[in-house]
C-alpha cells in the first residue's frame, strides 16, 4: 500500500458545462478491456504494474490512493454491498484480495516512514522502527499468525526510565557516574524531542549475570534490542518491553557526535559497535560500549530482605499475626466448651398461647441416649463408590487449555451486569457478584437453581471463599461488607460506617481464615472475627457474630488503595496492595510495616492484583508463587516476580480501554486468561508475550474471568449478565 498520490485535475473543459472532466491519472500499458468500479463516491482502476488505484469525489484535494499487494496486474475490481466497513475485492492470476478502505487510508496518511528492521531468531520476533521513534514488535510464530504483539513508544519508555532514575539511591547510581541523572543539562527539552529509530540489533542480555549478586538484572532467558536513535542509544528488553539501559551521547562530553544522523549498531557478547555519522557535518565516529558495565550500573540494587511468599521464618511474638493465633490458644480447652455448651440453656423459641405445657425455659433439653441402629442393612460396595464421587483428580500437567465453549447463561436475577466470579476450594461451587446487589451461587456446571444471597445495597464489588468453603465475603458498593453462611444463605456478619471510617473497596480471608483483611481509604485493615450463629428470638435483628480490628497500615502517600491480594490458601506473611498513586506496595505483616513499593507500575492506578496461588489439585515449584499479575485500564497485564520487584513480562493484545477487565492464573500456574471489551476472552501462557487463545462466543465486554481449582475449565462473566463455561478439548 502506497500513501496517496494527486493527480492532475481539468476543472475546465466541456461543452456548456455539461461535461466535465475533474481527474486524469498517468497511462499504463495498452490494455484491452480494463476492469473498472465505480460506487459513489469512489472509483477504482488498476495502476501501473500490480496496483490499483482508488479515487474519491468527495475528496476537495483529489488524492489518489494506492494499494499494492498483488504481484500481477489486477483483471478483475468490484466495491462491496455495505457501507461499513467499506470494501473493495481486486483479482488478479495469483491471487484475490480484499481491502477495508477505511484502515488503508488512515495508514497512509497518517504512518511515518519505516526507517529500521530487525529479526531476532532467538525469540522469533521482528521489530520495524520508524521516524516519529515507534517501535512495532511482531510474532513470527506460526502459531501466533505472525500477529503485532505489541507496539512501544520509545520516547514514553524514556521517560518511564528516567521517572525510576529520579529516585534515591535506591536507583543503584554509582557515585561520580558519568551516566544519565535527573540533573543532566538539557533533561527537560530532550525528552519532549522526536527520536528516529535509525538502527536496530539484537543483543543478549545473559552475558550481564555475572558474578554480581547485587544487582536486579534482567532473566536468564531475556532477549535484548539495540536501538539507535540521533540522540542517544537504548537497550531494550523484549519480553517486558522497557528500557534496560540508556545512552545520552549529550552525557558523554568528550564524544565528538552528540546528534546522529544515521546510526548502526552491532553487538558481540558483552561488546556493543556503534557508528554514527554526524547530522549538521562530514563526520563519522565509531563508539564501542561496554553493554555489562552500561546496564550493571542502571540496575536497581536487590532488597536488603528478601522477599518471598513462602515464609522463611516462624511468626514473631509481636507480630500481629501471632496476636489472632495467641487469642484462640488462650482460649478455653474444646473439652470444657462441649461440656459447657450441653448443659447450658438454649434459646427457646416465643409461644403466645394461653396455657402452654411446660416452655422448658429452667433446665437444660434433654439429650438422646445413644441407640445402634441394627435393623439398617448395610450396602459397604455402594457406600465405598459414594464416597468416591467425591475425590478429584490431579489437576492435568500437561498442555489442557479451556478453549471449547461448554455452556452459556444468562443470570436468573438480571439482566444485570456479572461484576465478579470465583470458585469455591473444591472447584465444586461458583459464586459471581451481581450490579443488581445480589450474589449467585451455582454448581460447576451452572445447571439447576443457583443460592441467591441478598443484602446489599450496591453491587456486589469483591467476594472471597473461605478456605473450608463454609462462608462467603461480599464487599459491595454500598461500602458495607458481609460475611454470609453459605449453607443458610444468611448474613452472619455486617459492617458498615458504624465500625468502618470509609467504604470498603477490596476483602479477602487471609491466613487460613484466621483474619479478615480489607482496605478502606488508604488503610490496610487486619480484622480478627467470630461466627456465631445461634439465633436469639427476643433480638433475632442483633447479630451475634463480631469482629475486632487486630492492625492497621497505611499506604505511602496515604494514597486510597484499590486493590489488594493475598494467599489464604497457605500461611504467608505478606499483602500486596495498589493505590492511586499507580504504585504497588508490598507489606510485611509478620513485621507490621511496609517492605518494598514499586512506583508507577502502571500509566494508571491497577484495578486488580492476581497472584498465582496454585490449587490443592496441582503442584508448583516453591518459587512459582512468587508471581503475580497487575492490570490497569489502556496499560495490558504486567507479570513481576516479588523476589526482584521487576516487570518480568508484559502482555499486550486484549483491548481494554475504558471499562477494567479481571484477570486470572490458572491452577497450574501456566497460563493467564484475561477479560477484554471486544466480546473475547483472553489467554496467554508464561513464555510469550502474545496471546495463545482467544475465547469467542461471547455477547458484551468480558468483565472476569476465573479458573476452576480442580479442573481444567474457565468460566467467563460478561456485562450483559451472562456467564459462559469454557472446557478443554
Amino acid at each position: 500500500m502506497e500513501g496517496p498520490q494527486t493527480p492532475s485535475a481539468r476543472p475546465g473543459g466541456g461543452s456548456g458545462g455539461i461535461v466535465t472532466e475533474t481527474r486524469l491519472a498517468g497511462s499504463w500499458p495498452c490494455a484491452s478491456p480494463v476492469p473498472l468500479a465505480c460506487r459513489p463516491p469512489l472509483c477504482a482502476f488498476p495502476a501501473r504494474g500490480p496496483g490499483l488505484c482508488v479515487w474519491s469525489s468527495a475528496d476537495p484535494e483529489g488524492q489518489l490512493l494506492v494499494l499494492r499487494g498483488h504481484r500481477d496486474p489486477v483483471t478483475a475490481v468490484a466495491f462491496g454491498n455495505a457501507g461499513s466497513p467499506l470494501l473493495v475485492c481486486s483479482a488478479s492470476p495469483d491471487c484475490v484480495v480484499t481491502w477495508r478502505l477505511d484502515e488503508c487510508r488512515e495508514q497512509a496518511l497518517r504512518a511515518a516512514p519505516l526507517l529500521s528492521l530487525c529479526v531476532d531468531e532467538e525469540s522469533q520476533q521482528l521489530v520495524a522502527g520508524c521516524a516519529e521513534g515507534q517501535l512495532c514488535v511482531c510474532s513470527l510464530a506460526e502459531s501466533h499468525r505472525y500477529r503485532c504483539v505489541t507496539r512501544v513508544d520509545l520516547r514514553k519508555q524514556v521517560e518511564s526510565f528516567r521517572a525510576r532514575m529520579a529516585g534515591p539511591r535506591l536507583c543503584g547510581w554509582p557515585e561520580g557516574s558519568e551516566l544519565p541523572s535527573a540533573d543532566a543539562p538539557g533533561r527537560g527539552d530532550a525528552v519532549d524531542a522526536t527520536l528516529p529509530v535509525l538502527g536496530l540489533a539484537p543483543c543478549d542480555l545473559a552475558h550481564l549475570r555475572g558474578p554480581d549478586r547485587g544487582l536486579s538484572l534482567p532473566a536468564v532467558n531475556a532477549r535484548g534490542l539495540w536501538v539507535g536513535s540521533s540522540t542517544g542509544s537504548f537497550v531494550l528488553n523484549l519480553v517486558n518491553f522497557e528500557l534496560e539501559a540508556v545512552l545520552l551521547y549529550e552525557d558523554f562530553r568528550h564524544l565528538s557526535i552528540q546528534v546522529a544522523g544515521s546510526c548502526a549498531v552491532t553487538s558481540s557478547d558483552d561488546k556493543a559497535f556503534c557508528l554514527l555519522t554526524s547530522m549538521f557535518g562530514g563526520e563519522a565516529a565509531l563508539l564501542e560500549v561496554d553493554l555489562a558495565a552500561l546496564v550493571r550500573s542502571q540496575q536497581r540494587p536487590l532488597l536488603t530482605t528478601p522477599l518471598s511468599v513462602l515464609p522463611s521464618s516462624c511468626v514473631s511474638p509481636t507480630s500481629p499475626l501471632c496476636f489472632g493465633v495467641a487469642a484462640e490458644r488462650r482460649a478455653r480447652p474444646g473439652g470444657h466448651k462441649r461440656a459447657a455448651a450441653r448443659g447450658a440453656v438454649r434459646d427457646q423459641p416465643l409461644v403466645f398461647h394461653s396455657s402452654v405445657r411446660s416452655s422448658g425455659y429452667a433446665a437444660a433439653p434433654h439429650a438422646a441416649a445413644f441407640s445402634p441402629k441394627t435393623a439398617v442393612k448395610g450396602d459397604r460396595g455402594r457406600s465405598s463408590g459414594r464416597r468416591n464421587t467425591h475425590q478429584r483428580e490431579e489437576y492435568p500437567s500437561e498442555k489442557s487449555v479451556p478453549t471449547t465453549l461448554r455452556k452459556q447463561l444468562a443470570v436468573p436475577q438480571g439482566p444485570a451486569a456479572v461484576c465478579c466470579v470465583q470458585f469455591s476450594g473444591d472447584g465444586r461451587r461458583l459464586a459471581c457478584g451481581l450490579a443488581n446487589h445480589v450474589l449467585l451461587v451455582f454448581g460447576v456446571d451452572l445447571t439447576g437453581t443457583p443460592a441467591v444471597f441478598s443484602g446489599h445495597d450496591g453491587a456486589v464489588s469483591t467476594l472471597d471463599w473461605s478456605h473450608d468453603g463454609r462462608w462467603l465475603l461480599s464487599a459491595s458498593q454500598d461500602g458495607t461488607l458481609r460475611l454470609w453462611s453459605a449453607r443458610s444463605r444468611e448474613a452472619v456478619l455486617c459492617l458498615g460506617r458504624a465500625v468502618l471510617a470509609q467504604p470498603v473497596r477490596a476483602a479477602q480471608f487471609y491466613y487460613l481464615d484466621a483474619f479478615l483483611l480489607l482496605s478502606a481509604g488508604p488503610e490496610l485493615l487486619l480484622l480478627k472475627y467470630r461466627v456465631d450463629t445461634r439465633k436469639d428470638e427476643m433480638n433475632r435483628y442483633k447479630q451475634r457474630s463480631g469482629c475486632s480490628p487486630v492492625f492497621r497500615l497505611p499506604m505511602a502517600g496515604a494514597a486510597e488503595i484499590t486493590c489488594l491480594s493475598a494467599v489464604n490458601e497457605f500461611y504467608s506473611h505478606l499483602v500486596l496492595a495498589a493505590g492511586r498513586n499507580r504504585a504497588v506496595e508490598v507489606f510485611d505483616l509478620n513485621a507490621g510495616r511496609s517492605a518494598a513499593m514499586v512506583a508507577g507500575a502502571h500509566t494508571r492506578p491497577v484495578h486488580q492484583i492476581c497472584q498465582n496461588k496454585g490449587s490443592p489439585f496441582a503442584t508448583q515449584q516453591p518459587q512459582a508463587y512468587n508471581l503475580f499479575a497487575t492490570t490497569a485500564v489502556g496499560d495490558g497485564v504486567r507479570l513481576w516476580d516479588l523476589r526482584t520487584l521487576r516487570c518480568e513480562r508484559r502482555f499486550e493484545g486484549h483491548p481494554s480501554r475504558c471499562y477494567p477487565c479481571g484477570l486470572a492464573f490458572s491452577p497450574c500456574g501456566r497460563l493467564l486468561a484475561s477479560g477484554a471489551e471486544d466480546r473475547h476472552a483472553y489467554v496467554y501462557e508464561m513464555g510469550s508475550s502474545t496471546f495463545s487463545h482467544r475465547l469467542s462466543g461471547h455477547t458484551d465486554t468480558v468483565t472476569t474471568v476465573a479458573f476452576s481449582p480442580s479442573i481444567p475449565q474457565l468460566a467467563t462473566a460478561t456485562l450483559d449478565g451472562k456467564l459462559q463455561l469454557f472446557g478443554a478439548e
